[in-house]
């Protein structure tokens, strides 16, 4: 079984300055992941060691 493709993104003008003003350095795509990560987590999709979450178990909003 293959690897599912990567989504390619484009990041607002916004986004662009948020990543080269508060992650100078670092490479976008690894910030854009952390962050996804953390709102996946909050959102209660994903627990805390990054597996998701079945939905019958998700908080509800």
């Amino acid at each position: 079984m293959t690897a599912p493709r990567p989504i390619r993104l484009i990041a607002t003008s916004r986004t662009a300055a948020i990543l080269r003003r508060c992650y100078r350095g670092q490479i976008p795509a690894d910030v854009l992941e952390r962050a996804l990560l953390l709102l996946a987590t909050a959102d209660g999709h994903l627990d805390a060691t990054g597996t998701p979450v079945p939905e019958q178990h998700r908080r509800r909003s």
